[in-house]
């Protein structure tokens, strides 16, 4: 099997405990951060009409009230964007994403290391592939309910709704990873939170893979009359594209840092497991670490291709992982020290065969 059929986003919805405080950062210029973020490997569909297939149900929920909140989770994201979804319900047609509820072992979870199991009752609810793959696992040992989430005191459990943990690694199917910001659906804590809408950082980073749709069909008469200055916030909502407000203002795009002059070249064959060590091992004061790939900041694993650990970092060799990576050493809010990584794929050597 292709290597990337086998790529995992590690996004898990998970039941946690505790507070959360909702805060939203604020640049100088007065504009809000955009903290979304796009897979680091670039993946997404290559065309718009996106089709799904339920393989299997789940054992709390009906057929149809399952089929309804799958649609419903779905539309969250074509509402704000050019994509359409399509149930495929011919088990012998080909889909793009296909949605299944599992248990422990399931679709070959036992045998694959890149593919981890369920975990039973709470914790992991669901996981997501990135495209092309398009698979969506949810945990079948959960309850799973039509409605918000909430706990049953009569039977001791969470009741866990569909709708937003589908949409949530809908997400994740499409291509994003998680936010940063705590009101965004694709924020990791946003089970806890209670978030069932995608916000507007939600917004930005599916807009910023597949663009954007005007609503209207009379954008363009509105956009002669000067709506695209004099209303533009009406305008922003019905007709984007033709006013050229798809994405967020420049100002509030946060620029990558860029990698330290000192980067060292490793050329390595395809397939092989690359290991990074940040900084030197200090039991009494172990430094703050953060990774990033070409500018942008790995956030979690992603199984079978980036394990992120402490100061150790491992990829395995091939396209997508290409690019230079580097390690930053925080102390007391301070980089103290960063060193990068270009790594580049050997080009294979032509048989003699």
């Amino acid at each position: 099997m292709d290597p990337l059929q086998l790529l995992l986003v590690m996004m898990t919805m998970m039941k946690t405990s505790g507070s959360s405080r909702v805060t939203e950062t604020i640049t100088e210029r007065g504009t809000r951060d955009r903290r979304y973020v796009i897979n680091p490997l670039g993946h997404k569909w290559t065309h718009h009409n996106i089709t799904y297939r339920i393989t299997k149900f789940p054992n709390t929920l009906n057929v149809e009230d399952t089929k309804k909140a799958i649609s419903i989770a779905f539309t969250k994201w074509s509402d704000v964007s050019p994509l359409t979804f399509t149930e495929v319900t011919d088990g012998n047609s080909s889909v793009d994403i296909s949605i299944g509820f599992y248990t422990f072992n399931h679709t070959d979870c036992w045998s694959s290391p890149l593919h981890p199991c369920f975990d039973g009752l709470n914790g992991e609810l669901a996981h997501a592939f990135l495209p092309p793959r398009g698979e969506i696992h949810f945990d079948n040992h959960e309850f799973w309910i039509l409605g918000k989430s909430r706990f049953s005191w009569k039977q001791g459990v969470w009741l866990n709704d569909l709708v937003q943990v589908a949409a949530h690694e809908i997400g994740h199917a499409l291509g994003l990873w998680h936010s940063r910001d705590p009101q965004a659906l694709m924020h990791p804590n946003a089970t806890y939170t209670g978030q069932r809408n995608v916000a507007q950082d939600d917004v930005w980073g599916i807009q910023r893979l597949y663009g954007c749709l005007d609503k209207k069909r009379v954008c363009d008469p509105w956009a002669r009359l000067g709506f695209c200055d004099r209303r533009k916030t009406f305008m922003k909502k019905n007709c984007p594209q033709r006013c050229d407000l798809c994405f967020e203002p420049l100002e509030a795009v946060t620029t990558p840092t860029l990698p330290p002059p000192n980067v060292k070249i490793k050329m390595v064959p395809r397939g092989k497991v690359v290991g990074f060590r940040c900084g030197t091992k200090n039991p009494r004061s172990p430094p703050k670490v953060s990774w990033y790939k070409d500018g942008e900041q790995i956030l979690t694993s992603i199984p079978g291709y980036i394990v992120m650990k402490g100061r150790d970092l491992r990829i395995v060799a091939n396209e997508f992982n290409e690019g230079v990576y580097t390690c930053r050493i925080h102390r007391r809010g301070d980089i103290v020290s960063a060193n990068s990584w270009s790594i580049r794929v050997k080009p294979e050597q032509p048989s003699n065969s």
